[in-house]
């Protein structure tokens, strides 16, 4: 099926779902012309299918019986709303990408195993924070060496060395949000009061 085949289809089934919301709602065409300021010969047609929708009538007779255009139109449901990541497994690290676009804030929930290394700290321009989901995570930041457990969270330029893995024997499973060009992340504790 083509596009131009799909769009008639879509558009052969505007009359009959107009005919249906007017008649569900117990309104004549006389009353919905006088709402809408349509001719009742033009609502006819289009209820009839005898002439095409346009925005410059459905957008009136959407506000009319108080519904979303979508609805008028059969608007095709919405894709499927799933991230599909590809994971990236790297020194024992898996990485499964949460965006898409490249350049600017990534984001990625990561596991990792338990670490066969001792930390080696290294820089490199942008700004991470990580948040733990479960396990434990050991985060050397300088002179800092510190454990994040589950439901804790950590924020640092990357320019200062760094190194995180596994605390302990267990894997960790945490998320990373990184910034290339030094972007800061900002959570909202709780929404601004109005007033």
């Amino acid at each position: 099926m083509t596009e131009d085949d799909r769009i008639d289809a879509v558009l052969t089934e505007v009359g009959p779902r107009l005919r249906r919301v007017r008649r569900d709602r117990g309104v004549t065409l006389a009353e919905l012309s006088a709402a809408t300021g349509i001719s009742v010969s033009t609502l006819s047609r289009l209820e009839s299918g005898q002439r095409k929708p346009s925005l410059e009538l459905l957008l009136p007779l959407a506000r009319a019986h108080q519904v979303p255009l979508d609805e008028l139109v059969g608007a095709p449901p919405v894709g499927d709303p799933r991230v599909k990541a590809k994971p990236i497994v790297r020194h024992g690290r898996t990485m499964f990408p949460l965006t898409r676009q490249p350049g600017g804030l990534q984001a990625y929930k990561v596991i990792q195993e338990k670490a066969h290394e001792n930390p080696e700290p290294r820089v490199h321009e942008g700004y991470e924070w990580l948040y733990v989901l479960s396990g434990k995570l050991r985060l050397v930041l300088g002179e800092h060496d510190v454990v994040l457990a589950a439901g804790e969270a950590a924020e640092f330029d990357t320019r200062v060395p760094h190194w995180f893995g596994p605390a302990g024997d267990g894997p960790v499973e945490f998320l990373s949000l990184f910034g290339p060009q030094g972007e800061r992340m900002h959570v909202r504790a709780r929404p601004k009061k109005s007033g």
